[in-house]
């Protein structure tokens, strides 16, 4: 086990060694506005917009200057008194960037979370399946099928890393966050599941496992 994490965690300074820079169009975007001003949410209904939401972002470097500026504004845009969400990925205020700001429900206060550069490693076959919306998604909501528990490696905000274990409905929100750092929408995970057999763990309502096909 202690082999496995030390593999792990080199793999994962490997990977953020190859960090990228903010683009010039990514920097203009956040310098469009200070650490106090929220950043326009972007929705699937334009084209170009669209295009952003559903490409695969890049490493950002934890040390880059700008960093603290995309995260204040994209918190902003998250708990927007209008729209208020409790998780947000820098894609859908037009950053391809692997950076994304959770809500805790599984630590006393319930508190708000950044995360840079993060990796899901492992998902349990436990599945649990629950409703979804999306602040980039207007009027569509639907029950999606998440892993029960996951293994998250990631950097906080002042770069160090961690490695944790996360269960119930605060995985459900990574997991969400994290496909969108994929290009991957929550619609798209609706869709990919209709074909999808499971069956139900001990009579719980949500809780699922995946029916496997028997050997002919």
């Amino acid at each position: 086990m202690k082999n496995t994490t030390l593999k792990l965690l080199f793999l994962f300074i490997a990977t953020n060694l190859s960090a990228q820079k903010f683009t010039k169009e990514e920097k203009k975007l956040i310098q469009s506005g200070d650490a106090k001003t929220m950043m326009k949410v972007i929705q699937i209904t334009d084209e170009k917009e669209l295009k952003i939401l559903t490409s695969v972002s890049t490493d950002v470097d934890p040390k880059d200057e700008l960093l603290p500026v995309l995260a204040e504004r994209m918190f902003l845009s998250m708990r927007d008194p209008t729209n208020p969400g409790i998780g947000i990925a820098a894609p859908q205020v037009g950053i391809n960037k692997n950076v994304f700001w959770v809500q805790r429900f599984d630590k006393e206060g319930e508190p708000f979370e950044f995360y840079l550069n993060p990796k899901i490693v492992w998902r349990s076959a436990l599945l649990r399946k629950g409703m979804e919306g999306c602040l980039s998604i207007p009027d569509i909501d639907g029950e999606v099928l998440r892993n029960y528990t996951i293994k998250l490696n990631y950097l906080d905000k002042e770069g160090k890393f961690h490695e944790e274990m996360m269960e119930g409905f605060t995985a459900v929100v990574f997991q969400h966050e994290y496909d969108h750092l994929n290009g991957i929408l929550f619609t798209d995970r609706i869709k990919e599941q209709e074909n999808i057999e499971v069956s139900k763990v001990n009579g719980e309502m949500n809780l699922f496992l995946e029916k496997k096909l028997r050997r002919q």
